[in-house]
C-alpha cells in the first residue's frame, strides 16, 4: 500500500483504498499528507454532504450586489476523500471534473486546482446501509484500486506495542517539497519505455475487451474490459515502478507488478462471475497468462 501511494504521487494520479474498518487507510494517507510540504484537506464524505460543501460555491454580498466565489476544501494538493461511497452520487459527481481537468466551476468562472492535486479515497467494501456505489466513470478517474488486508500476527502485534495507548501521538517530519517532486516526475517523464513493452501493454488491455482472442474462455465473466486510460496508466506506472526499483528502463515484469492495481477496477465483471465466486483479481490472472509478452 505505502509502495503504490507513493508511486501514485510520483506519476500523478488519484488512488482509491478499499479495506474494512480499522487497518489504518486513513491513518495512511494523513502520514502520507505530513511527509509532503503541501496543502492537504481532509473531507468526511456523508449521506447529507452537498456538492458546494466539497467545491465551493458563490456567496451574496448585500452591500454592492455581488457574488463572490468561496473556494471549498477540494482546493488542496491531497485531497482525502475518507468513506466516499457515504455520499450519494451528487456528491461523488461533483470531483469528476476535478479529478479529470484539475479545475473547478463555480457559477461561470473556471478555476485551476493546485499542482499537483491528487485524490486518495477510502471506501468500505462489507458495508451496504447508507453507502452509495461509485458511478463507472468516477471509479476509471481512479489510478490504482488497492486491496488492503489486514495485518500478520508479528505486525499487528508491532501495531498493538506502538498504538495501545491512551494518547497515541505519530509525529512526522516532512522531508519532500513540491519542488522536488516536480523534478522527481521530469526524471519518471524520461524512463525509457521500448515499443515491445508498449505493445505488451496494448495486448494486455485488449486481452480485457476481448479475451477470445487470446484462446480464453471467459466471456461470461467479462461485461466490459479496460478503457484507453487503463493503457496509459500501465505506461506510467510500469516506468514509475522502474524508477522505484532504481532503473532508467522498463522491462515486462514492471508491467505485470503493477497490472492488477490498475485494472482491478476497470474490468467489470458479470452476475455469473460473482454467482460462481470469480474476481476480477482471477480474470487478470489468467489474462497475465495468457497474453504474450513478445508478438508472435
Amino acid at each position: 500500500m505505502v509502495d503504490r501511494l507513493l508511486l501514485a504521487m510520483l506519476c500523478n494520479g488519484h488512488v482509491l483504498l478499499e479495506g474494512v474498518p480499522g487497518i489504518a487507510k486513513t491513518l495512511t494517507v494523513n502520514c502520507l499528507a505530513s511527509a509532503v510540504q503541501a496543502q492537504f484537506s481532509r473531507i468526511q464524505f456523508t449521506p447529507d454532504l452537498l456538492p458546494g460543501d466539497l467545491t465551493g460555491t458563490l456567496v451574496y454580498d448585500p452591500r454592492n450586489h455581488t457574488f463572490t466565489p468561496e473556494k471549498g476544501p477540494v482546493f488542496a494538493n491531497l485531497l482525502l476523500a475518507d468513506e466516499i461511497n457515504r455520499a450519494p452520487a451528487k456528491v461523488q459527481s461533483a470531483l469528476l471534473e476535478a479529478m479529470q481537468e484539475k479545475q473547478v466551476t463555480l457559477g461561470k468562472e473556471t478555476f485551476d486546482l493546485p499542482s499537483p492535486f491528487l485524490v486518495l479515497a477510502t471506501q468500505n467494501p462489507i458495508e451496504q446501509e447508507g453507502t452509495y456505489a461509485l458511478p463507472e466513470a468516477q471509479v476509471d478517474r481512479f489510478m490504482f484500486k488497492l486491496k488492503v488486508g489486514y495485518p500478520s500476527m508479528d505486525d499487528e502485534l508491532v501495531i498493538m506495542q506502538r498504538m495501545a495507548k491512551t494518547e497515541a501521538k505519530i509525529d512526522i517530519h516532512p522531508v519532500l517539497s513540491i519542488e522536488e517532486l516536480t523534478q522527481m516526475r521530469a526524471v519518471l517523464d524520461g524512463t525509457f519505455l521500448d515499443e515491445k513493452v508498449q505493445k505488451y501493454i496494448i495486448r494486455l488491455v485488449d486481452c480485457t475487451r476481448h479475451p477470445a482472442n487470446y484462446n480464453l474462455d471467459i466471456d461470461r465473466y467479462v461485461r466490459f474490459g479496460a478503457s484507453p486510460r487503463a493503457s496509459i496508466y500501465l505506461s506510467l506506472a510500469a516506468r514509475g515502478h522502474a524508477m522505484m526499483s532504481g532503473r532508467d528502463y522498463t522491462v515486462p515484469q514492471d508491467v505485470k507488478d503493477i497490472a492488477h492495481d490498475v485494472l482491478r477496477h476497470r474490468l467489470a465483471i458479470t452476475y455469473r462471475a460473482e454467482a460462481d465466486s470469480v474476481t476480477s483479481d482471477d480474470l487478470l490472472d489468467q489474462m497475465l497468462d495468457a497474453v504474450p509478452v513478445v508478438e508472435s
